[in-house]
């Protein structure tokens, strides 16, 4: 299965606040917030969305397209995903621009503030998918993620002009986009991937319900938390999975890259849409453990001894021969 992904790609500096967000707002004056918190830690690490999901794609053995724009500073970073088994043919190299930043301050309680540049971004609004599927031989599914919003919409469009199955995940871009291009940007979708607040967002900006969207879409991939995911069919029992349990909370940055990741690793084993929710949040377990969206290791006796303890031997045996 020949999946491309499409999203940012940035450089992330992670920071780490020990105290609390919330007790350093004062209620009557956030009209005229000027704040600067002291920071223990800063890691400068890999991330973007794009680069992100394809990453653990390659981790778990699958050889995911990804497709976005750059800055001429991309090429240690193109080696990292080059080993890791990413196609980064596609990435378009920006004559002008960096590559995104991604600036994010996380507190005690793994609240974030975060701000985000994008740079060589700007750019993937003229990248045309049709050349990648002829270098590749075809697309069999196209994962539209976060990017710069223009190149959301042209890919979308490109996909259903094409009639190349795609699956919609707008996530931060939510914030700024308004109804009618969210709706063009979820409609007709395989797959519709949000966490509950974006699920909210989806239903109050489209003034569609959850029945309406249900409909409009294959698959809705609702992610939630500690709680795990729950995945929503028009017609069918809604299927919800948990997570297992963690090590520790490092870092929640990228932990829903990583369920997609393993989700859609998942759906090209060919295995049912429960077991891949549950690849998918046993990725997204080693991120939340691991400082860093591209940090974690996947050791194959490791990974099955606490998959088969989350989700049961008969589970553990169906995903075994998939992995690397």
């Amino acid at each position: 299965m020949r999946i491309a992904v499409t999203g940012s790609i940035a450089t992330d500096h992670l920071m780490s606040f020990p105290g609390r967000f919330a007790d350093q707002l004062v209620a009557d004056q956030l009209h005229t917030v000027s704040l600067s918190f002291l920071v223990d830690t800063l890691d400068v690490r890999r991330g973007g969305v794009g680069p992100n999901i394809c990453f653990g794609m390659g981790v778990l053995g699958l050889r995911p397209i990804l497709v976005g724009a750059a800055g001429e500073d991309f090429a240690d970073y193109r080696a990292w995903l080059d080993r890791h088994g990413v196609d980064t043919a596609s990435v378009r190299i920006s004559e002008v621009q960096h590559t995104a930043r991604f600036v994010c301050t996380t507190d005690a309680d793994h609240n974030q503030i975060a701000s985000f540049y994008t740079g060589a971004m700007s750019e993937a609004r003229q990248i045309e998918l049709q050349p990648v599927a002829e270098r590749v031989g075809g697309l069999d599914l196209v994962l539209i993620s976060a990017d710069d919003p223009e190149a959301m919409v042209r890919h979308t469009e490109e996909c259903r002009s094409r009639g190349i199955a795609f699956a919609a995940d707008p996530s931060q871009q939510l914030a700024r986009m308004d109804g009618e291009d969210i709706r063009l940007l979820i409609g007709g979708a395989e797959y519709l991937f949000t966490n509950e607040y974006e699920a909210a967002l989806i239903e109050t900006k489209t003034g569609w319900t959850a029945d309406q969207i249900l409909a409009k879409v294959g698959t809705r991939v609702t992610t939630l938390g500690a709680q795990g995911v729950r995945i929503d069919r028009e017609g069918e029992e809604p299927v919800v999975v948990g997570c297992p349990e963690e090590d520790q909370k490092a870092d929640p940055t990228g932990v829903g890259d990583a369920f997609r990741a393993g989700f859609l690793s998942g759906l090209s084993w060919n295995l049912s849409l429960e077991r891949a929710a549950q690849v998918g949040c046993m990725l997204a377990t080693l991120v939340i453990e691991t400082v860093g969206t591209q940090e974690y290791e996947l050791r194959r006796g490791h990974f099955m001894e606490r998959f088969a303890k989350a989700y049961g031997h008969d589970a553990a045996g169906e995903i075994a021969a998939h992995l690397p």
